[in-house]
């Protein structure tokens, strides 16, 4: 393709050093990483070894004024993200801009107001929108297979004594806002419905700043779906990171590697009668006498779809350059964002920070 587009990454963390870099490096054919900035310059350095000819910068304004680069990818500390969008916005730029979006409902409003003074500028980098068991779950729940789904759970656990700056609640560390937008905005997705209410409970276990790194989410849907939530980096022994429940089966994924089913068959015709008021037979068991024939089967994560959890910059460049819809709107990352709120708010002893000015 002639009509690259021209990237430039602010933050060479680890999330700008080492995801944006080699996402953007799987499609060569549509993006350039021409330029980066980051306020250490042995940052720097290593990032012009690390990608061949780029230019850096250590300041921002000199890096904004670049006319080389038409993308910026926003990969600073979370409480810095929203100022940054802004700042690339008004500069003229393009904006990828990392998760969380912002970390208070004053910063969300502030990435709105700057939506509309610069529509169709502003993209937002909830990735794992494209995860590969995600939308297999998304997909086998949409085939009916499961009956109607009532309650879904989602886990990432880990244990580690961690003590970088995301445990640290003035830095914007915490599990809510590291993992939290990810299964959150899973979350939201699989309710199917408005989200009605939520109950939440955050803890710190094992990590060594002030930052929650144990959460617990249930979401209720105007659906009546469930879905609950939990992160944690305290869990020695984790649970399935999916389990769906319907009327008519399960599933659950143990690893995102492998999905287990287990479903009434297709040709189960679940009784009609109604239960009995009277005494049962003393040798009638407990589970009714009507015996459920099941279908059981482990499969590969393999969607139809095809989605993978590198897609993202593949849908970015048919947003900008051949005005396919985004399949991430920007409403949809702010929802993210007002979840975690109404979280901190639940939990007073892990009040946020606010988005930096």
């Amino acid at each position: 393709m002639a009509n690259k587009i021209k990237v430039g990454v602010w933050g060479l963390g680890r999330a700008g050093n080492c995801m944006h870099a080699r996402e953007i490096g799987m499609y060569p054919e549509m993006f350039d990483l021409v330029a980066a900035c980051d306020i250490d310059p042995e940052r720097c350095k290593l990032y012009e070894a690390k990608v061949p000819g780029v230019r850096t910068y250590t300041d921002g304004d000199a890096f904004l004024q670049d006319q080389e680069v038409e993308l910026v990818s926003v990969a600073v500390r979370s409480p810095d993200h929203v100022k940054y969008c802004i700042r690339a916005l008004e500069a003229g730029k393009i904006v990828f801009a990392e998760k969380p979006v912002a970390i208070s409902d004053e910063g969300c409003d502030r990435l709105l107001e700057a939506a509309k003074r610069f529509p169709g500028k502003l993209f937002c980098r909830q990735n794992r929108r494209f995860e590969a068991c995600f939308n297999h779950i998304r997909e086998i729940m949409a085939s009916g297979i499961l009956g109607e789904v009532y309650e879904i759970k989602l886990a990432r656990h880990s244990f580690s004594f961690r003590n970088d700056w995301q445990t640290i609640i003035d830095c914007g560390g915490g599990q809510l806002n590291n993992w939290g937008p990810h299964l959150i905005d899973h979350g939201l997705r699989l309710l199917d419905s408005p989200l009605k209410d939520l109950w939440s409970d955050l803890k710190r276990v094992t990590a060594l700043g002030d930052a929650e790194d144990h959460l617990k989410i249930i979401m209720r849907g105007e659906n009546g779906r469930v879905i609950d939530i939990e992160i944690s980096g305290g869990v020695a022994l984790g649970s399935p990171v999916y389990a769906v429940y319907g009327t008519r089966g399960s599933l659950i994924s143990p690893d995102e590697q492998d999905i287990q089913l287990k479903y009434l068959h297709p040709d189960f015709k679940e009784p009609a009668e109604k239960s009995k008021p009277g005494t049962p037979a003393l040798d009638s068991g407990f589970g009714g006498e009507y015996k459920p024939r099941f279908v059981r089967k482990t499969i590969m994560v393999e969607p139809a779809n095809g989605a993978t959890i590198n897609d993202i910059y593949k849908h970015l460049y048919l947003a900008i350059r051949e005005g396919v819809p985004f399949p991430v709107k920007l409403e949809e990352a702010i929802e993210v964002v007002r979840v975690t709120n109404e979280v901190k708010r639940q939990n007073p002893r892990f009040a946020p920070c606010p988005d930096n000015k």
